[in-house]
């Protein structure tokens, strides 16, 4: 389903692309899915009702983790997204090993309705389960069909670091392979998408397995915008803390994969 071939024959251009892009690595690939098997893909996708772990810092968001089992085409992109192909792909233009999680933990099918956002953030850096596993990347294909740059929802970067900032368009069929680091920033202004519409993406994870840990545990960190109210802004500033409290008590739902 997806084209490694392409993705082999071109591996030099868009390593280097990937490395040098800013405001930190990333690489956008367009039409890299077989579009008529994703067009039957999308055709199949039902209105979720899970809302997401994210709801804290996001608005009408909702996903589904195990989106394999909806059909054929579900199952084929996530075997091919997991697959050995994949993982050596992303090892190279990376130049360091990484591997995608065969279980997805956290990632999924996402759909943003009416008013959707996703406040901008920083993801976990090590894996719930494997706890050497050090999140190296996020693959995010983009399912937006007809999209249009006045719906909103476009995928927003920021280097904590630098202040540096862009924005990447999501329409149908885009897979944007992006760095995570502690100072990789993203996330999306609130959607106007038509009625019955909605902001839709598979999201997919990938890791290094690390002998030491490099980087303190952290769950999700949360960075409100300047307008954001004070009960926001104190909510952010505690989250990580509450998150830990929350999974030392009654598990981490990113671990069971829910």
């Amino acid at each position: 389903m997806i084209d490694f071939d392409f993705l082999e024959k071109n591996k030099e251009d868009l390593r280097f692309e990937y490395l040098t892009k800013k405001p930190f690595p990333y690489l956008v690939l367009d039409e890299i899915i077989d579009r008529e098997k994703l067009g039957s893909l999308y055709d199949q996708i039902p209105e979720l009702v899970n809302k997401s772990r994210d709801y804290v810092f996001a608005n009408n968001k909702f996903e589904k983790s195990n989106y394999k089992t909806l059909g054929e085409e579900f199952e084929e992109l996530y075997n091919d997204l997991s697959s050995q192909r994949m993982n050596d792909f992303l090892s190279f233009i990376a130049c360091e090993p990484i591997f995608v999680d065969p279980k997805n933990h956290g990632g999924g099918l996402h759909q943003g309705k009416k008013n959707s956002f996703l406040d901008m953030h920083l993801d976990f850096n090590y894996h719930p389960l494997n706890k050497t596993w050090f999140r190296n990347m996020n693959l995010l294909l983009y399912l937006n069909k007809n999209w249009k740059p006045e719906y909103g929802g476009q995928l927003r970067l920021e280097d904590l670091r630098s202040g540096e900032k862009n924005e990447i368009d999501v329409p149908f069929n885009r897979l944007v392979i992006q760095k995570t680091r502690g100072y990789t920033l993203h996330g999306y202004d609130k959607t106007s998408f038509p009625e019955g519409s909605f902001r839709t993406s598979i999201a997919t994870y990938a890791y290094t397995d690390h002998k030491y840990l490099i980087e303190k545990r952290r769950t999700t960190d949360w960075f409100p915008g300047k307008d954001a109210g004070s009960i926001k802004k104190f909510m952010a500033k505690y989250y990580d803390s509450a998150v830990k409290v929350k999974n030392y008590f009654f598990g981490s739902g990113t671990a069971k994969n829910q």
